[in-house]
């Protein structure tokens, strides 16, 4: 069945978005979370465009915490696989790359690179873990939004999953202490049963209130 025979159907609403409708629907309508993928392969190339993209949404202070481990072999999926719950383990071996997503608490030690015309902050930040670390909360959340954006437009699906022990995969990946794991994505090409019965959406009455 295809992605498109899966839709539910909607109301057309007018043609407004400056996107065009095909790639509305490649990033949001027709795109779908993974649980299968074939055998393709996804290339090194493949996914440096998608983080070269990733890279240019925004973030509060240009602060950019999101940090990447990117699972390829078996042997790093092995690593990660005891981790995950049951039900996300065999997908997850099958992907042909896992991306471990996380927040680096650390990530005001940049800020003078990426942020340089706000003289001290690096310093007050450094001071403020607190702030630190909300700071990184929000800002790599929205992140792991654009990355999942990011796999979608170059043409892969992406299988998000937050049901992972976090503390045992930071630790596994990211053992320095500067580090949260906040998700895993699966990346790859879907397999024919990839996917699950779409979901229903709140509509914009339910969901905004314009004052």
């Amino acid at each position: 069945m295809s992605v498109q025979q899966t839709m539910t159907t909607t109301t057309p609403l007018p043609d407004v978005l400056a996107l065009d409708e095909q790639a509305q629907d490649l990033l949001f309508r027709e795109a779908r979370t993974a649980n299968a993928f074939t055998d393709e392969p996804v290339s090194d190339e493949q996914l440096a465009a998608i983080y070269d993209l990733v890279r240019w949404g925004p973030t509060a202070m240009n602060s950019q915490p999101l940090r990447v481990v990117l699972l390829r072999s078996e042997e790093a999926r092995a690593r990660l696989l005891p981790h995950l719950a049951e039900g996300n383990r065999a997908k997850t071996a099958q992907a042909p790359v896992v991306a471990v997503l996380a927040m680096d608490l650390d990530f005001h030690e940049e800020l003078p690179r990426v942020f340089p015309h706000a003289a001290g902050l690096r310093d007050r930040l450094d001071a403020d873990e607190d702030a630190r670390r909300s700071t990184a909360l929000l800002n790599a959340g929205l992140q792991v939004g654009y990355a999942i954006l990011g796999i979608r437009a170059a043409g892969l699906a992406a299988g998000p999953m937050t049901g992972l022990d976090a503390h045992a995969v930071t630790r596994e990946f990211f053992p320095d202490g500067r580090h949260q794991v906040l998700a895993v994505v699966n990346i790859g090409h879907p397999a024919e049963d990839a996917w699950m019965e779409r979901l229903p959406r709140l509509p914009f009455e339910d969901a905004v209130t314009l004052l």
